[in-house]
């Protein structure tokens, strides 16, 4: 079958069924019901006029704005696909029909345990939006499209993030659930299905694991602190270099630092202060009587 026909089919919503592995025959909604059938259609439109307007109130159905009708007539879809909303006739004997969600439909995905491409295990869990978007082929293509596409979903979790390393699943959650989506809604196409959105929910590592990356990350973390430390000590041994420079030029600058650090010592209210004196102070006092003074 062509491109086009398969596009075709499903903007009209006709069922297609697989006859073997290649071979596939699509069936028209206009098909004819045969002879019998017509005749069974006359005998049950016949007793609904008679019976009316009993039958007024079986043939007459109301289907709401989210949801889409699909009538079979005899077993075979009616001609124009899915009916509704709004109101709808269908012959009591002869018609049956099935309602089809079309609004948004959430569900989360089990937890999977994948084992990733660099042979981690992890679990990983996430959530899945989709909906209806061809109620015919939904219901013609596929016995149940909700459960079909749960399944689908967690086996299309575990393959894709089995080619994925540990370090890629916990920084490209996005890029893995697109890739998800993508894989997710060409799959579903058939079935009428559209996967709106694929979102990774949770990602948990062995505990033993958890423990070896805190362990790593606090070695690294310790590393760090001891070169910030370090280059805070040699920072500071520079800056005390140039000050030593600084006041061997100046004798009075040491003077001034030493009342400097008397005033600190002072603002901390100790009973005992240690006030250190330069020896060229105080040899003025350690000279002789007899001494001449220079």
């Amino acid at each position: 079958m062509s491109e086009s026909e398969s596009k075709r089919e499903r903007q009209t919503g006709s069922p297609r069924f697989t006859l073997g592995d290649h071979e596939q025959v699509t069936e028209s909604p206009e098909s004819n019901i045969g002879v019998c059938g017509c005749l069974l259609v006359f005998v049950s439109l016949l007793l609904m006029l008679v019976t009316l307007p009993i039958s007024i109130w079986m043939s007459i159905k109301i289907v709401k704005e989210y949801e889409r009708a699909i009538i079979f007539r005899l077993g075979r879809i009616l001609r124009g696909g899915a009916k509704g909303p709004g109101l709808f006739f269908i012959i009591p004997c002869t018609d049956s029909f099935i309602n089809v969600d079309m609004r948004t439909i959430t569900f989360d995905i089990p937890p999977q345990e994948v084992l990733t491409k660099d042979s981690v295990t992890i679990s990983v869990d996430g959530v899945v939006y989709y909906r209806v978007q061809n109620a015919t082929l939904a219901v013609a293509n596929i016995t149940n499209a909700d459960a079909a596409t749960r399944l689908l979903a967690q086996t299309t979790l575990r393959n894709v993030l089995g080619t994925k390393n540990l370090a890629e699943i916990l920084s490209d959650r996005e890029e893995i659930a697109h890739s998800m989506q993508s894989s997710l809604d060409e799959a579903t196409d058939d079935w009428g299905i559209k996967v709106e959105r694929v979102e990774i929910k949770d990602v948990k590592l062995p505990q033993q694991l958890q423990r070896a990356m805190a362990a790593e990350a606090e070695a690294a973390r310790e590393a760090r602190a001891k070169v910030i430390a370090a280059e805070g000590e040699m920072n500071a041994s520079r800056a005390l270099k140039e000050a030593a420079t600084v006041i061997a030029e100046s004798p009075s600058a040491l003077q001034l630092r030493y009342l400097q650090t008397l005033n600190t010592i002072a603002a901390e209210k100790n009973s005992t202060i240690i006030f250190p004196l330069p020896i060229d102070f105080m040899q003025s006092f350690l000279r002789k009587p007899g001494d001449a003074s220079v």
